[in-house]
């Protein structure tokens, strides 16, 4: 007997993580089981969202939820996702229907966001469709950190998203006092 996953409505469970530094915002899809379940997002193992951070920035991969706010606070980095609400089967992508988009205005009037960039496909494509001619911006499209994404190395990851994240970064100033040996 064969046994149909149940597309079953979920809404997004997890706060957008952003604050008035933020400059970046990085918009998944919708968080899968495992992220639902631990409460924060980009939660399955396999995942490489973290690695690929870690990497780009030079620091170790954060584990705890608030060793992940904290990282992303650090880097002047939001993080939500484009669904608000929609009807899926367990985590995959390729069955999201009924979709209801995130309201993005919370992030974009507290902080100068001055990139958007997406987490894949998927993300992108339901930008497009709900939310880019509504706030009227465009995002950039990273791949997938997804493990089904297994076509690219983590290596290869970074090296995009590092283009993407870091392009125009300023550098960060020296405190004062340290200037010219003092």
């Amino acid at each position: 007997m064969i046994h149909k996953k149940e597309t079953i409505p979920v809404q997004h469970p997890i706060a957008p993580v952003y604050d008035t530094a933020s400059e970046i915002l990085i918009l998944g899809s919708f968080p899968s089981v495992r992220s639902r379940e631990a409460g924060f997002f980009y939660a399955h193992p396999q995942n490489r969202f973290w690695r690929v951070l870690a990497s780009i920035y030079a620091e170790t991969v954060p584990e705890e939820t608030e060793e992940k706010k904290r990282f992303l606070y650090r880097h002047h980095i939001a993080l939500w996702d484009v669904i608000a609400s929609c009807t899926m089967e367990g985590s995959a992508d390729a069955s999201i229907r009924n979709v209801r988009p995130n309201d993005l205005s919370c992030i974009l009037h507290a902080a100068p966001i001055s990139r958007i960039c997406v987490n894949g496909q998927t993300a992108m494509k339901y930008y497009n469709r709900y939310i880019r001619a509504h706030i009227g911006r465009e995002a950039e499209m990273l791949p997938s950190t997804s493990a089904a994404n297994a076509s690219w190395s983590l290596a290869r990851l970074t090296d995009v998203w590092k283009k993407c994240l870091t392009e125009g970064e300023k550098p960060i100033p020296e405190p004062i006092g340290m200037r010219h040996g003092r």
